[in-house]
């Protein structure tokens, strides 16, 4: 089956919470995202259950640490056989090299390792919350594209970024590398702790290769008619 873009954000900490929700599609093989709450709280017994229904699966750990432990984590990681996982590429070249090669040391022979990716930085970031806080002084646009081109000379697959930055990260490095965006909302809803965010459609546009999609779909009273309206507005804006 090959990977829907449309990735779903499992944002509960109780594994009933997620089969509520997943049993109301269907039994359709979906593309979704296990995030820290989640997964600290059901560990991997969850991950398997979600892979025997088919489901394919973004860890979404954001792993930032010094290199050694990274490797040694994602060695782990990579025997969970799940499609995309991730590290934060503020901890840097070095980390993220390592990164890769725990991956590739823990995937078993005739398994394909996980995409790594990197976040460059939380859609949940102002440029004001990066110069004051984190001491960040470049516009937001040109540190993304900054992080995107480390994680890329690293040798990973691509970068979790808003849509908004998707453009600049494909003009920096290539069609081909990956852009996971979060940040998406259908017109109408909530922004809650989003700052940097689009529509579908218009992720679509900008070039998203896959797109994060939370309370959208999760906090709907209709589920899958949510899911459904997303992947017709990601049809309809070839």
């Amino acid at each position: 089956m090959s990977k829907s873009p449309i990735i779903i954000a499992l944002d509960y900490s109780e594994e009933a919470q997620v089969w509520e929700l997943l049993n109301k599609f269907n039994n359709e093989q979906l593309f979704v995202k296990v995030g820290m709450e989640l997964y600290y709280s059901c560990g991997n017994s969850l991950l398997e259950k979600l892979k025997d229904k088919g489901h394919h699966i973004f860890l979404d750990l954001k792993l930032h640490d010094i290199p050694n432990t990274v490797a040694r984590a994602m060695q782990s990681l990579a025997r969970l056989d799940v499609d995309i996982v991730n590290v934060h590429a503020a901890g840097g070249r070095l980390m993220m090299e390592h990164a890769l090669e725990g991956l590739d040391k823990g995937t078993s022979t005739g398994k394909r390792r996980p995409n790594c990716i990197a976040v460059t930085q939380l859609t949940s970031t102002s440029q004001e919350v990066m110069q004051e806080q984190l001491k960040i002084n470049d516009k937001i646009e040109d540190v993304v594209v900054h992080y995107a081109n480390i994680a890329k000379e690293s040798g990973l697959e691509g970068v979790v970024s808003s849509p908004l930055e998707v453009p600049l990260v494909k003009e920096a490095c290539g069609s081909s590398f990956l852009t996971v965006t979060p940040g998406i909302r259908l017109e109408g809803d909530s922004k809650d702790d989003q700052k940097r965010i689009t529509t579908p459609a218009e992720a679509r546009t900008l070039g998203s290769d896959f797109i994060v999609v939370g309370r959208s779909i999760t906090a709907s009273v209709d589920p899958l008619e949510a899911l459904n309206t997303i992947k017709r507005e990601w049809s309809e804006s070839v």
